[in-house]
Protein backbone atom coordinates (compact mmCIF):
# COMPACT_ATOMS: atom_id res chain seq x y z
CA UNK A 1 0.00 0.00 0.00
CA UNK A 2 1.01 3.53 -0.46
CA UNK A 3 1.57 5.87 1.93
CA UNK A 4 -1.36 8.11 0.53
CA UNK A 5 -3.71 4.70 0.59
CA UNK A 6 -1.76 4.23 4.63
CA UNK A 7 -3.82 7.74 5.63
CA UNK A 8 -6.93 7.12 4.23
CA UNK A 9 -7.35 4.00 5.62
CA UNK A 10 -6.23 4.87 8.70
CA UNK A 11 -8.68 8.09 8.73
CA UNK A 12 -11.15 5.80 8.18
CA UNK A 13 -10.44 2.99 10.68
CA UNK A 14 -10.35 5.71 13.25
CA UNK A 15 -14.10 6.37 12.77
CA UNK A 16 -14.83 3.08 13.17
CA UNK A 17 -12.49 3.08 16.35
CA UNK A 18 -14.33 5.93 17.92
CA UNK A 19 -18.16 4.68 17.61
CA UNK A 20 -16.72 1.26 19.68
CA UNK A 21 -15.56 3.45 21.83
CA UNK A 22 -18.48 4.91 22.56
CA UNK A 23 -19.94 1.39 23.07
CA UNK A 24 -17.80 1.49 25.33
CA UNK A 25 -18.01 4.21 27.56
CA UNK A 26 -21.27 3.46 27.96
CA UNK A 27 -21.04 0.24 29.31
CA UNK A 28 -18.74 1.73 32.38
CA UNK A 29 -19.76 0.31 35.61
CA UNK A 30 -22.91 -1.65 34.01
CA UNK A 31 -21.07 -5.24 33.79
CA UNK A 32 -22.20 -7.30 37.06
CA UNK A 33 -20.02 -9.82 38.37
CA UNK A 34 -22.15 -12.47 36.91
CA UNK A 35 -20.90 -11.52 33.43
CA UNK A 36 -17.11 -11.45 34.69
CA UNK A 37 -15.20 -14.46 33.48
CA UNK A 38 -11.91 -15.58 34.32
CA UNK A 39 -10.55 -16.80 30.88
CA UNK A 40 -6.78 -17.57 32.59
CA UNK A 41 -4.91 -16.82 35.79
CA UNK A 42 -5.94 -13.06 36.76
CA UNK A 43 -6.85 -12.96 33.02
CA UNK A 44 -10.75 -11.44 32.88
CA UNK A 45 -13.12 -10.68 30.35
CA UNK A 46 -17.24 -10.14 30.08
CA UNK A 47 -19.78 -9.38 26.94
CA UNK A 48 -17.74 -5.52 26.29
CA UNK A 49 -14.89 -6.98 25.44
CA UNK A 50 -16.31 -9.82 22.71
CA UNK A 51 -18.85 -7.25 21.47
CA UNK A 52 -16.65 -4.91 20.99
CA UNK A 53 -13.99 -7.38 18.95
CA UNK A 54 -17.18 -8.36 16.87
CA UNK A 55 -18.26 -4.66 15.82
CA UNK A 56 -14.28 -4.23 15.33
CA UNK A 57 -14.02 -7.13 13.28
CA UNK A 58 -17.28 -7.02 11.38
CA UNK A 59 -16.47 -3.04 10.32
CA UNK A 60 -12.59 -3.53 10.03
CA UNK A 61 -13.08 -5.92 7.41
CA UNK A 62 -15.51 -4.45 5.36
CA UNK A 63 -13.07 -1.76 5.55
CA UNK A 64 -10.49 -3.75 3.82
CA UNK A 65 -11.52 -6.64 1.70
CA UNK A 66 -9.93 -9.82 1.94
CA UNK A 67 -7.48 -8.79 5.49
CA UNK A 68 -8.10 -11.53 8.09
CA UNK A 69 -7.64 -11.07 11.74
CA UNK A 70 -5.43 -11.69 14.87
CA UNK A 71 -7.15 -10.83 17.78
CA UNK A 72 -7.20 -11.21 21.89
CA UNK A 73 -10.80 -12.95 22.41
CA UNK A 74 -11.09 -14.81 19.14
CA UNK A 75 -14.82 -14.34 17.83
CA UNK A 76 -12.96 -14.56 14.52
CA UNK A 77 -10.60 -17.45 13.33
CA UNK A 78 -7.32 -16.11 13.92
CA UNK A 79 -5.43 -16.62 10.48
CA UNK A 80 -1.87 -15.43 9.38
CA UNK A 81 -2.43 -13.49 5.61
CA UNK A 82 -1.05 -10.50 3.64
CA UNK A 83 -2.91 -8.15 4.91
CA UNK A 84 -3.70 -8.77 8.83
CA UNK A 85 -5.63 -7.16 11.74
CA UNK A 86 -4.14 -7.46 15.38
CA UNK A 87 -6.68 -6.41 17.86
CA UNK A 88 -7.16 -6.18 21.16
CA UNK A 89 -10.61 -4.47 21.82
CA UNK A 90 -10.11 -3.64 25.44
CA UNK A 91 -6.43 -3.46 26.60
CA UNK A 92 -6.85 -3.03 30.20
CA UNK A 93 -9.77 -4.86 30.74
CA UNK A 94 -9.24 -5.45 34.95
CA UNK A 95 -8.81 -1.42 34.88
CA UNK A 96 -12.79 -1.00 33.28
CA UNK A 97 -14.32 -3.37 35.24
CA UNK A 98 -13.26 -1.85 38.39
CA UNK A 99 -13.90 1.40 36.67
CA UNK A 100 -10.57 2.67 36.74
CA UNK A 101 -9.71 5.60 34.16
CA UNK A 102 -7.48 3.80 31.73
CA UNK A 103 -8.22 1.16 29.34
CA UNK A 104 -8.00 1.61 25.61
CA UNK A 105 -8.79 0.14 21.94
CA UNK A 106 -5.46 -1.52 20.29
CA UNK A 107 -5.71 -2.23 16.90
CA UNK A 108 -2.80 -2.53 14.62
CA UNK A 109 -2.59 -3.46 10.91
CA UNK A 110 0.24 -6.35 9.50
CA UNK A 111 1.14 -5.71 5.44
CA UNK A 112 3.30 -8.73 3.96
CA UNK A 113 4.75 -9.03 7.88
CA UNK A 114 5.05 -5.30 8.18
CA UNK A 115 3.45 -3.08 10.60
CA UNK A 116 1.60 -0.11 8.36
CA UNK A 117 -0.60 1.07 10.88
CA UNK A 118 -1.77 1.69 14.37
CA UNK A 119 -4.29 2.98 16.37
CA UNK A 120 -4.90 3.59 20.44
CA UNK A 121 -7.66 5.20 21.59
CA UNK A 122 -7.72 5.49 25.36
CA UNK A 123 -11.27 5.53 25.87
CA UNK A 124 -11.56 7.90 29.23
CA UNK A 125 -10.03 10.65 27.58
CA UNK A 126 -11.54 10.33 24.30
CA UNK A 127 -7.73 10.28 23.03
CA UNK A 128 -7.06 9.28 19.74
CA UNK A 129 -3.10 8.01 18.70
CA UNK A 130 -2.76 6.96 15.32
CA UNK A 131 0.39 6.53 12.61
CA UNK A 132 0.69 5.21 9.43
CA UNK A 133 4.00 3.92 7.98
CA UNK A 134 6.15 6.57 6.82
CA UNK A 135 3.63 9.13 7.77
CA UNK A 136 4.16 10.20 11.25
CA UNK A 137 2.30 10.10 14.39
CA UNK A 138 -0.77 11.86 15.38
CA UNK A 139 -2.83 12.79 18.77
CA UNK A 140 -6.43 13.81 17.86
CA UNK A 141 -5.09 15.25 14.82
CA UNK A 142 -1.87 17.17 15.91
CA UNK A 143 1.92 15.52 15.08
CA UNK A 144 3.45 14.13 18.40
CA UNK A 145 7.04 13.26 18.99
CA UNK A 146 8.73 11.09 21.78
CA UNK A 147 10.73 13.48 24.29
CA UNK A 148 14.01 14.79 24.81
CA UNK A 149 15.41 13.48 27.44
CA UNK A 150 18.69 12.50 27.51
CA UNK A 151 19.61 10.51 30.91
CA UNK A 152 17.77 8.34 33.25
CA UNK A 153 17.99 10.59 35.81
CA UNK A 154 15.57 12.90 34.23
CA UNK A 155 13.37 10.29 32.97
CA UNK A 156 9.87 8.72 34.22
CA UNK A 157 8.94 5.27 33.02
CA UNK A 158 6.23 3.42 32.69
CA UNK A 159 6.22 -0.69 33.21
CA UNK A 160 3.36 -3.65 33.48
CA UNK A 161 3.84 -6.04 37.09
CA UNK A 162 3.78 -9.49 36.09
CA UNK A 163 0.18 -11.22 37.08
CA UNK A 164 0.47 -14.36 35.55
CA UNK A 165 4.03 -15.50 34.72
CA UNK A 166 6.08 -15.14 37.14
CA UNK A 167 9.11 -17.16 35.32
CA UNK A 168 11.28 -13.72 34.69
CA UNK A 169 10.18 -12.18 38.30
CA UNK A 170 14.12 -12.11 39.22
CA UNK A 171 15.13 -10.40 36.35
CA UNK A 172 12.22 -8.01 36.50
CA UNK A 173 13.06 -6.96 40.27
CA UNK A 174 16.45 -6.37 39.14
CA UNK A 175 15.72 -3.69 36.57
CA UNK A 176 13.14 -2.17 38.73
CA UNK A 177 15.74 -1.51 41.67
CA UNK A 178 18.10 0.26 39.15
CA UNK A 179 15.40 2.29 38.05
CA UNK A 180 13.35 3.10 40.94
CA UNK A 181 17.05 4.54 42.11
CA UNK A 182 18.39 6.48 38.96
CA UNK A 183 15.02 8.03 37.54
CA UNK A 184 12.26 9.90 37.70
CA UNK A 185 10.27 7.40 38.66
CA UNK A 186 7.46 4.41 37.34
CA UNK A 187 4.40 4.18 36.54
CA UNK A 188 2.45 1.56 36.26
CA UNK A 189 -1.22 2.11 34.65
CA UNK A 190 -2.65 -1.49 33.37
CA UNK A 191 -2.45 -0.99 29.78
CA UNK A 192 0.62 -1.74 27.50
CA UNK A 193 -1.33 0.27 24.81
CA UNK A 194 -1.70 3.23 26.43
CA UNK A 195 1.59 2.96 28.18
CA UNK A 196 3.18 3.05 24.31
CA UNK A 197 0.96 6.02 23.06
CA UNK A 198 2.24 8.22 26.10
CA UNK A 199 6.14 7.15 25.20
CA UNK A 200 4.81 8.09 21.33
CA UNK A 201 3.85 11.74 22.76
CA UNK A 202 6.63 12.27 25.26
CA UNK A 203 4.20 11.46 28.63
CA UNK A 204 6.62 8.84 29.14
CA UNK A 205 10.31 8.29 27.94
CA UNK A 206 10.59 4.85 27.95
CA UNK A 207 8.13 1.73 28.61
CA UNK A 208 9.75 -2.11 29.25
CA UNK A 209 7.29 -5.17 29.80
CA UNK A 210 7.06 -9.32 29.12
CA UNK A 211 4.57 -11.43 28.32
CA UNK A 212 2.55 -9.46 26.49
CA UNK A 213 1.22 -10.72 23.36
CA UNK A 214 0.72 -9.14 19.61
CA UNK A 215 -2.26 -7.58 19.96
CA UNK A 216 -1.27 -5.57 22.95
CA UNK A 217 1.41 -3.60 21.36
CA UNK A 218 1.69 -4.16 17.23
CA UNK A 219 -0.69 -0.50 17.44
CA UNK A 220 1.46 1.46 20.08
CA UNK A 221 5.03 -0.16 18.68
CA UNK A 222 4.31 1.37 15.75
CA UNK A 223 3.30 4.87 16.72
CA UNK A 224 6.39 4.92 18.90
CA UNK A 225 7.92 4.24 15.89
CA UNK A 226 6.81 6.70 13.36
CA UNK A 227 6.93 9.34 16.14
CA UNK A 228 10.80 9.15 16.26
CA UNK A 229 10.93 6.49 19.15
CA UNK A 230 13.70 3.55 19.42
CA UNK A 231 11.51 -0.23 19.76
CA UNK A 232 13.06 -3.52 20.62
CA UNK A 233 12.67 -6.51 22.56
CA UNK A 234 15.44 -6.97 25.72
CA UNK A 235 18.63 -8.05 23.42
CA UNK A 236 17.96 -4.80 21.31
CA UNK A 237 16.52 -6.69 18.54
CA UNK A 238 13.37 -6.72 16.58
CA UNK A 239 10.93 -9.94 18.15
CA UNK A 240 9.21 -7.16 20.41
CA UNK A 241 5.73 -8.00 18.40
CA UNK A 242 5.86 -12.50 18.87
CA UNK A 243 8.49 -12.71 21.20
CA UNK A 244 6.60 -11.72 24.38
CA UNK A 245 8.94 -8.57 25.69
CA UNK A 246 9.08 -5.31 24.38
CA UNK A 247 11.28 -1.63 25.07
CA UNK A 248 10.49 1.41 23.61
CA UNK A 249 12.16 4.66 24.66
CA UNK A 250 12.99 7.99 23.14
CA UNK A 251 16.66 7.82 20.96
CA UNK A 252 17.93 9.70 24.11
CA UNK A 253 17.67 6.78 27.26
CA UNK A 254 17.16 4.31 24.81
CA UNK A 255 20.41 2.56 25.19
CA UNK A 256 20.85 3.36 28.94
CA UNK A 257 17.55 2.10 29.33
CA UNK A 258 18.48 -1.32 27.03
CA UNK A 259 21.83 -1.81 29.08
CA UNK A 260 19.54 -1.83 32.43
CA UNK A 261 17.13 -4.40 31.26
CA UNK A 262 19.71 -6.78 29.33
CA UNK A 263 21.83 -7.11 32.58
CA UNK A 264 18.62 -7.87 34.38
CA UNK A 265 16.84 -10.46 32.39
Amino acid sequence: MTTPELELLTLKANDIIREVGLFIRGEIGRVGAERIEEKALHSLVSYVDRTAEEKLVAQLGRLLPGSVFLTEEETVENTRGDLMWIIDPLDGTTNFLHQLPCFAISVGLQAHGRLVLGIVYEVNRQELFYAWEGGGAFLDGKPIRVSRAESLKDSLLATGFPYYDFEGMNGYLKALSVFMRESRGIRRLGSAAVDLAYVACGRFDAFFEYSLHPWDVAAGALIVREAGGRVSDFSGGENYLYGGEILAANPGVYEQVLGVISEAF
